[in-house]
């Protein structure tokens, strides 16, 4: 299958380079020390090609999340603190759930891929394209509903009011998650993520052109925030499917839409459910923590502070996602050729690299904590909640340098379940029953909160100024 010049055969030349370290970690003549240098070189020219261009473009595609964020923040405090509610105490549910479930084309596709069963990726593309189409319909009621929903739930009226508006205008955001979640796993698990790099870039110069008009001259405000949003996502699928379909690099694994994509359903579905429950409790549990900052006794202010910290956690959470992505690629692509060391050898070198690059970034948190705010909101109030919360929040930076990694060599493995009750452990049996109560019920240290959720923050300051009151840790009666 090998070809010459610009239609060099991919699946040639990734094989060529997984044989090879196999090979170097196999041969006992050389020294353990040779091995690993020569190993740690061959697999820092495999990994990095992967794990940059993945990294940039979920850089990117957060940086348009924050760009409305970004907007809204300017808008006023009412207004952050709804969009805040709306984006990640509703809109997180949907984007949770239909990412988890997409995550099984990761295992698929991957390990198919390594195996030289090209023809399966589009089948599986599709596949899971009907399966997220169909979980996502049931889930609309979720967003037609959210002002029921989360006054239900005890939220500020008038914050949900607001809320609700935004997440109307993301329901068609929802409905190019069931595409874009797909292809992205489509296209990385052959190593094509630079294309969706610049893809995304592209997109995020027309979404923050685009939602400067809708803002600042056509007036639409948190409504037209939201629709823009959703538009620049479906720009974002049309762009990546074009690319499929015209790339030469594609001409393997994309043979057209195939009646076969509808066979199978139910046990792509039972994979599914074991990637969304893996990936659904970390997202959600964001969403838990947005919830709750919402019953606070000053809700925008805690909304306001906390919707800060997660923008920046998750800025530079696509750090670890972008590793994540790689070593899920690289270990599903190493066992599906049969070459068990080096998918344990890769295993080792993203986690080290993943790591020293997340202590870098805390670093960065820390230095520029009282002024890393202002970016998203001018308030002063808020500015000095923040100052106070990244410590903690340096802290959740280091670990989630570690965390989604291994997540990735899961799905690599196929391990979603077994992952899914680590993380009901962790976050929901332990961390938050733990840390609320020793936080509220028996009044112990603001750190013991935090540190027993993870990423919970609790602030409790009494300003001078009556009018200023506010406390995070403070739940409102």
């Amino acid at each position: 299958m090998a070809q010459s010049g610009d239609e060099f055969n991919r699946p040639v030349a990734d094989a060529v380079a997984s044989s090879t370290l196999e090979m170097v970690l196999s041969d006992t003549s050389l020294s353990r020390l040779k091995r690993m240098v020569m190993a740690s070189w061959i697999e820092i020219k495999t990994l990095f090609p992967l794990a940059a261009p993945s990294i940039m473009m979920y850089l990117i595609n957060n940086s348009v999340s924050n760009t409305a964020r970004i907007f809204s923040g300017h808008l006023g405090d009412l207004e952050f603190a709804a969009w805040s509610l709306g984006s990640s105490g509703i809109h997180l549910f949907g984007y949770g759930l239909l990412l988890g479930m997409g995550s099984a084309v990761e295992t698929l596709c991957g390990q198919a891929y390594g195996a030289g069963r090209y023809e399966m990726l589009g089948i599986y593309l599709q596949r899971a394209s009907i399966v997220l189409f169909l979980t996502g319909l049931p889930t609309t009621l979720i967003y037609i509903f959210s002002k029921q929903i989360l006054i239900f739930m005890h939220e500020p009226k008038n914050v949900a009011s607001l809320a609700a508006v935004i997440v109307h205008g993301l329901v068609p955001q929802l409905f190019a998650f069931t595409v874009n979640f797909p292809i992205q796993k489509f296209l990385q698990s052959q190593s094509l993520v630079l294309p969706g790099a610049y893809i995304s870039l592209a997109t995020a110069g027309v979404h923050v052109l685009l939602s400067w008009v809708a803002v600042y001259k056509i007036g639409f405000g948190l409504i037209g925030l939201s629709l823009v949003w959703s538009f620049s996502w479906w720009i974002l699928v049309t762009a990546q499917f074009l690319y499929i379909l015209l790339s030469p690099k594609c001409k393997h694994t994309w043979n057209g839409l195939k009646w076969e994509a509808f066979n199978g359903l139910w046990e792509f579905v039972k994979l599914s459910v074991g990637s969304a429950v893996m990936l659904c409790l970390q997202t959600w549990y964001l969403q838990v923590l947005v919830l709750i900052a919402g019953l606070f006794r000053n809700p925008e202010l805690a909304l306001d502070a906390l919707s800060v910290c997660l923008s920046i956690n998750n800025m530079l959470y696509t750090v670890a996602i972008g590793f994540n992505a790689a070593a899920s690629v690289r270990v599903s692509n190493e066992l599906g050729a049969g070459n068990p060391k080096s998918a344990a050898f890769s295993v080792f070198m993203v986690i080290f690299v993943s790591f020293i690059l997340a202590l870098v970034d805390a670093a960065t948190v820390l230095w520029q904590r009282h002024r890393i705010s202002h970016v998203f909101t001018d308030g002063e109030t808020v500015a000095h909640a923040v100052s106070e919360l990244c410590p903690f929040l340096s802290v959740t930076i280091v670990l989630n340098g570690i965390q989604p990694v291994l997540s990735g060599v899961a799905v690599g493995c196929g391990w979603q379940a077994f992952v899914a009750y680590i993380n009901v452990g962790c976050y929901y049996i332990v961390g938050v029953p733990l840390g609320c109560l020793l936080g509220f019920k028996f009044n112990l240290s603001v750190k013991m909160l935090y540190t027993c959720t993870g990423n919970m923050v609790r602030y409790d300051r009494r300003s001078n100024d009556s009018n200023h009151h506010f406390a995070l840790g403070d739940v409102s009666n």
